[in-house]
């Protein structure tokens, strides 16, 4: 049994990019607002720069979130500090009063969020998903295990310290993981559209939670309890819609992963 399934009877929410359907994902403002509206963790991707530093960006390239050009891997981060990365998601007026919060565009690295959550003294959660392919390959690994070791975070949950897990899609990246850092628990993400795990509840070995896609679980809710049948937590992502929320709530998954905590936390508080 998880220790997400030992601490709750309602499936926790965990805020994707931070609270991002109202903050511009992947900065620290969103994962404030994300702890204001009481998530009980937050997720955020990771990438390579080119001289090697891990920073918050789910695409391979800047422009969706930036005003910059470019792929992230052959960028250095100098290059991306430069980058307003919260203009795009700018509410009324907000763009011309960046004094009110001057960290707000600003490029987050993983060490910056890492030291955020560490000063908390909170055992939030803390979903670090590691982006493939690349052209670092293992190296993306090999840093982050480096980053979670300097924050003495590679050794599994304790008191007082964020809950680190590292998912992936990619079997080999877990693996990586696995055996630089064997006490950090790993997620094997399922995609709708490109499956790559049997359906029998089985995961790879030293992969004890399934991080299943909510289009997935609308198709094959009875995957929930075959997953459980072999001792493995269920996170599903990314739950928006009411009626995901309620259906992950009666199937018992452990973790809702989310661009709207507050709603999340709404319905299944309202939910008993």
């Amino acid at each position: 049994m998880t220790v997400e399934q030992q601490t709750t009877t309602r499936p926790l929410v965990v805020a994707h990019r931070g609270a991002s359907d109202e903050e511009a994902e992947h900065t620290l403002r969103a994962y404030r607002k994300a702890f204001d509206h009481g998530a009980d963790g937050v997720e955020c991707d990771v990438r390579l720069t080119a001289d090697h530093h891990l920073v918050c960006v789910h695409d391979r390239r800047v422009e969706r979130t930036s005003n910059g050009s470019g792929v992230v891997s052959t960028l250095e981060l100098a290059r991306l500090e430069q980058l307003d990365w919260a203009s795009w998601k700018s509410g009324p007026g907000e763009s011309e009063r960046p004094e009110s919060d001057p960290e707000r565009g600003h490029l987050l690295t993983l060490r910056r969020l890492l030291d955020t959550l560490v000063d908390t003294g909170d055992e939030v959660i803390t979903l670090i998903e590691t982006k493939h392919p690349t052209r670092h390959g293992d190296d993306v690994e090999k840093t982050l295990v480096q980053v979670l070791r300097a924050f003495d975070l590679d050794r599994g949950d304790r008191p007082g310290r964020p809950k680190v897990r590292v998912m992936s899609f990619s079997a080999r990246a877990l693996q990586r993981v696995h055996k630089l850092s064997p006490d950090v628990p790993l997620v094997h993400l399922v995609s709708a559209k490109g499956r790559s795990l049997p359906l029998d509840g089985t995961l790879p070995p030293g992969v004890h939670i399934v991080g299943l896609d909510i289009a997935f679980l609308r198709k094959k809710p009875s995957v929930v309890q075959k997953y459980r049948r072999h001792g493995h937590g269920v996170f599903v992502w990314t739950v928006d819609r009411e009626e995901d929320m309620d259906l992950c709530r009666e199937l018992g998954v452990d973790v809702v992963i989310t661009n709207r905590p507050r709603a999340a936390i709404d319905r299944m508080e309202a939910a008993g």
